[in-house]
This record gives structure tokens, C-alpha cells and sequence, in this order.
């Protein structure tokens, strides 16, 4: 679903370079040469998708096929893409405490969140342990500077959100992320006496979805939904960014369905409770 958002924007603009040079009148063949590319099939790689255009492509073709007006549209819209996916290592590779501080201007101007997890207990509500050990095993996985006690300090300070202004949060978790047994059962005790804590904040709705609710949505990919303007899904290999309306209210309609299926109150931390007896 969050992959689809990213292709289809490449294709809008590989589908909109062609027109470009079909209304010019110009075969692939003949582009590639005015153009001075040597590899005769870019084209031809740009026009299916297969290989993003850079900025000076875009001049290029706009150029040699009497668009130039149209350069700064495709230009933006080549823009829209790249900011669309970004990859996770080109995001760490300066150390995750970076990486941390750079959601605190996004966090300081939503007011409401929707937050929907199906792998981990999202950053706003980990305990330094748990924090702790989860980013250690992405650092060491990935293989990118080992910064952990700083980037959890980072990832504690942005919690402050949670007591500040009018914000809003709803956040719903799987009933398999409170059994994932991460850094085994004393940190997931602590973890779990935070989620419990977390419901009496005035402004957090914290919904637990049970693994035996007949549902009405399937599981699907961790997402945050930022007001109505924005769309963040966290994929193992990158991170997809989603600003356009249409696919933003098929994100909020997926998190309303996962809402109906959860329970809350007194249900919620009967469900935590009975997790934690088993693993104390």
C-alpha cells in the first residue's frame, strides 16, 4: 500500500516525460542523441520507470523538446518523489541520535496523532531500556555508527510532546508487540508498566488490539498519521513519506478499522496484566 504511493508518482512522472516528447515528435533514439546520452536505451529506462531522471535530465529533455516552460513543474514533481522514500541507511549513517532529533520540528507542529504499530511499542512510549535495546539491535544490524546512548536520550527528550500544549494521541498497538519478549522479560515488564502508566495521561487514547478479535482490518505495516497532512510508513529498508489527500485518507479510514477492533480502559490493562503475569 505505502510502496504503491512512491511508484506511482515515478510513473506520473516517466508517464508525463513521454508525452513531453511524443507531442514533440521525437523517437527515444533521437532524444537520446540530442541529448548527448551515450547509452541509447535511457530513454527508454526513464520513460518505464526503470531509472529516476536527474535534474539535468529533466533540463535536457525539456529543452531538446521545446518544454522548457514545463521544467519547474517536473521539477517539483522529481522533488515530490525523492522525498517520498528515503532510505534508512543513507537516513543513519551519521548515527541514530541524528536521526531522532530530526522528527522534533514534525512532532512540534502536529496536534493530533495516529499511531498504529504492529512490530514495537512506538518511540513516544519506550522505556530507555526497551529503547535501548531495540536501537542497539538496529545499529548493529545495519551497521552504522554506535551512538545508542545518545540516540536514546533523543528518543526519551521527544517525549516531552506528550505533556506539552493541547497535542493529541491515539495510538493502537497489536496484541503481538506487548508479547515480543524484547530484551527479555525484565525489560518487557518495565515496557509494559509504561504502557499501563501511558493510559492515564489526559490526552493519550491507547487501544490494545487483541490476537482473538474478529476483525474487521488485517494487520498491516506501522504507520503515523500527522494531522491531516502527512503520512509516515517505516519499512525495513526505507521510509516512505505520503502527502497526498487521497492516499492520506486511505491511511486514516485503515486506522479508524483497526480502532473498531481494539480494546480500551479497563479491557486494555486486563489484557497487559494477564501478558505480564505470564512473563513475571
Amino acid at each position: 500500500m505505502s510502496v504503491s504511493s512512491v511508484e506511482a508518482a515515478r510513473r506520473a512522472l516517466a508517464l508525463r516525460l513521454r508525452e513531453i516528447r511524443v507531442e514533440r515528435g521525437h523517437t527515444a533514439k533521437e532524444l537520446a542523441r540530442l541529448a548527448g546520452w551515450h547509452d541509447g536505451s535511457k530513454v527508454s529506462k526513464i520513460e518505464h520507470g526503470r531509472q529516476t531522471p536527474s535534474a539535468d535530465d529533466i533540463r535536457a529533455w525539456c529543452r531538446h523538446c521545446d518544454a522548457s516552460d514545463q521544467i519547474d513543474d517536473l521539477m517539483e514533481s522529481m522533488r515530490i518523489v525523492e522525498g517520498m522514500y528515503v532510505e534508512w541507511r543513507r537516513r543513519q549513517r551519521t548515527g541514530m541520535r541524528r536521526l531522532q532529533e530530526s522528527y522534533v520540528p514534525l512532532y512540534e507542529a502536529t496536534s493530533h496523532f495516529r499511531i498504529y504499530q504492529s512490530l514495537c511499542v512506538p518511540g513516544l512510549l519506550q522505556t530507555e531500556e526497551y529503547a535501548s535495546v531495540l536501537l542497539g539491535a538496529i545499529i548493529s544490524a545495519q551497521g552504522v555508527p554506535d551512538d545508542t546512548q545518545a540516540a536514546v536520550a533523543a528518543r526519551i527528550r521527544r517525549q516531552q510532546v506528550l505533556h506539552e500544549g493541547t497535542r493529541r494521541f491515539a495510538i493502537l498497538l497489536e496484541e503481538s508487540v506487548l508479547r515480543t519478549g524484547l530484551g527479555g522479560s525484565e525489560v518487557m515488564a518495565g515496557q509494559l508498566n509504561r504502557l499501563t502508566a501511558a493510559m492515564s495521561l489526559p490526552r493519550v487514547s491507547l487501544g490494545i488490539i487483541p490476537a482473538t478479535v474478529n476483525r474487521t482490518a488485517w494487520p498491516t505495516v506501522p504507520f503515523w498519521v500527522y494531522d491531516e497532512n502527512r503520512v509516515i510508513v517505516e519499512l525495513p529498508s526505507a521510509e516512505v513519506t505520503i502527502t497526498q489527500p487521497r492516499e492520506i485518507a486511505i491511511y486514516t479510514a485503515t486506522f479508524r478499522s483497526h480502532a473498531k477492533d481494539a480494546v480500551y480502559g479497563i479491557q486494555a490493562r486486563a489484557l497487559i496484566d494477564s501478558i505480564m503475569s505470564e512473563i513475571s
